[in-house]
């Protein structure tokens, strides 16, 4: 007799609940399935680095002496879904007794599992997921009765909590939060340092191969690999960061450059969130760099806070608000998503540097998500849920949980303002400050309108103009609704017809 326990993509934790009263006769179910695969068209590299990083954790549990049940994409009699293998394995080995697993990460697939319990011939265990520093009861304890759920408020409890950058009951240095000296645009002469990218294993290249047969049309790059998809090359790649990178990440984890995808960023999202990595660790381990003098306490700070802080907030907002928070619309936003988020071709060089090495390496650092790509989105007014399924496809590190709050609130504002207190719409002049990117452009951001003219500029007041009954309102939005009616009435109306020209041909944002 025995308990099948079957564990997901992004569940790649040796101390999984669902695994920790695991015994003889337990088979462990691991399946990459169609469904999961193409529930959105994803990254062609996300769908390697998670079938490559489940083969590797199958083996790692079969070194732990568990009997791991492993079913690839293309093994014979695949049924296409975890409903369906989980049947299948049930039908195979009839002294499993029951079902455990670990409760997912998105809404639509607990939804499914919640019906197991009628489906199959066995009992089912939706276990909670521990790997989270806040419970969603307790996060539900938190918002309950607030009037605004604010990050930076959630944040000091969690410090609090887990005594992270904590001495005694006052927070390290004075303050909470040192944001105000993490926004430094970089000096041209100083190049962001070398990183950890490892090649791709025996596996790893046997997966790329598959991949590339077996989705050629989905989005992305395969080459070149950069990710580690073994424990061991998680813990590397995290012990590189704090040791290495740490240091300049807080002064410069702002800043964008030309040809520089990975800055002073960790890029450990990828594995924190798939579970090669444990959160709480990965902070303890930064917040020992600053006790021993090795980094400044606003790399540090601004680094725990992106975990501890923002992580496990928007987690939290989204079990909290589902399932009728992606289908929210404040800003009546419902222009389609332009071809060149998928081609990456557009004379706007800021974009076309996001999108570009989002393509090549299914990675983009915070700014250029928020900024870039999801400020374009917000100023033109595209279609919330196009820029979800975007968002939700195109990067290694996302799933429903962490992206929708980001992008549907954060990027977007169609939230109404839950997660942020004013929409995130900035002009050129915002890139311009925190890059190179308009060096060179075909597009002048100095110009607000003209055959030259940086289209967010234009869009931008065209944004603040057309939404001005929705936003005029926010506190927040005071004095830039005094500047745009300072404005001259000529100078405005020239910006808005060009957007309007602009948008209505479906941003063809060439020369």
């Amino acid at each position: 007799m025995g308990v099948l326990r079957l564990v997901l993509g992004d569940q790649l934790s040796p101390g999984l609940s669902s695994l920790k009263d695991a015994g003889p006769g337990d088979v462990v179910l691991m399946a990459e399935v169609a469904e999961e695969a193409t529930y959105v068209r994803h990254h062609k590299k996300k769908i390697a680095f998670l079938f490559a990083a489940m083969r590797h954790f199958a083996e790692e549990l079969r070194g732990a002496r568990l009997n791991v049940r492993y079913v690839r994409l293309d093994d014979p009699g695949n049924q296409g879904s975890l409903r369906g293998e989980v049947a299948r394995a049930l039908e195979d080995d009839p002294a499993l007794t029951a079902v455990v697993v670990t409760k997912p990460g998105e809404w639509r697939l607990l939804q499914d599992m919640e019906t197991w319990r009628d489906l199959m011939p066995v009992p089912v265990d939706l276990r909670e997921d521990t790997r989270f520093i806040v419970p969603l009861t307790e996060f539900y304890a938190w918002a309950k009765g607030r009037k605004q759920l604010r990050m930076e408020f959630f944040y000091r409890d969690v410090r609090r909590k887990t005594g992270l950058l904590m001495d005694g009951e006052e927070p390290a240095g004075g303050q909470w939060n040192f944001d105000h000296d993490n926004r430094k645009r970089l000096p041209k002469a100083l190049a962001p340092p070398p990183r950890f990218l490892p090649p791709a294993d025996a596996v790893t290249q046997d997966v790329i191969a598959f991949v590339a047969e077996r989705f050629p049309d989905h989005f992305g790059d395969l080459e070149p690999w950069v990710f580690a998809t073994t424990r061991a090359g998680a813990e590397a790649a995290r012990d590189h960061f704090i040791t290495e990178i740490l240091p300049g990440f807080g002064d410069w984890q702002d800043a964008m450059a030309k040809g520089e995808p990975w800055m002073w960023h960790s890029l450990l999202s990828i594995y924190i969130n798939c579970g090669l990595l444990d959160p709480l660790d990965v902070c303890q381990r930064a917040e020992s760099e600053w006790r021993e003098g090795r980094a400044p306490l606003n790399a540090v700070e601004g680094f725990i806070r992106q975990i501890i802080g923002w992580r496990e907030y928007v987690r939290g907002i989204y079990w909290l608000k589902m399932p009728g928070y992606g289908q929210t619309n404040t800003l009546n936003a419902h222009r389609p998503l332009p071809d060149f988020y998928w081609t990456g071709e557009t004379d706007m060089r800021c974009m076309a540097e996001a999108i570009g090495q989002t393509k090549r390496h299914a990675y983009a650092h915070h700014i250029q998500r928020l900024m870039v790509t999801g400020n374009f989105a917000l100023i033109a007014g595209l279609a919330p849920a196009e820029v979800n399924d975007w968002y939700l496809l195109v990067y290694a590190d996302a799933y429903e949980w962490v992206e929708l709050p980001n992008t549907h609130g954060m990027a977007l504002h169609a939230d109404g303002g839950l997660m942020a207190s004013k929409p995130y719409a900035a002009s050129g002049n915002y890139i311009n400050k925190m890059s190179d990117y308009c060096s060179g452009c075909a597009y002048d951001v100095t110009a607000k309108s003209g055959p030259r003219a940086c289209p967010f500029n234009f869009l931008y007041w065209d944004f603040i103009a057309r939404n001005r009954e929705s936003l005029a309102g926010n506190p927040r939005m005071a004095l830039i609704y005094k500047a745009l009616d300072r404005l001259d009435p000529v100078s405005l109306s020239a910006m808005r017809d060009q957007a309007s020209a602009f948008l209505g041909s479906g941003c063809k944002a060439r020369l």
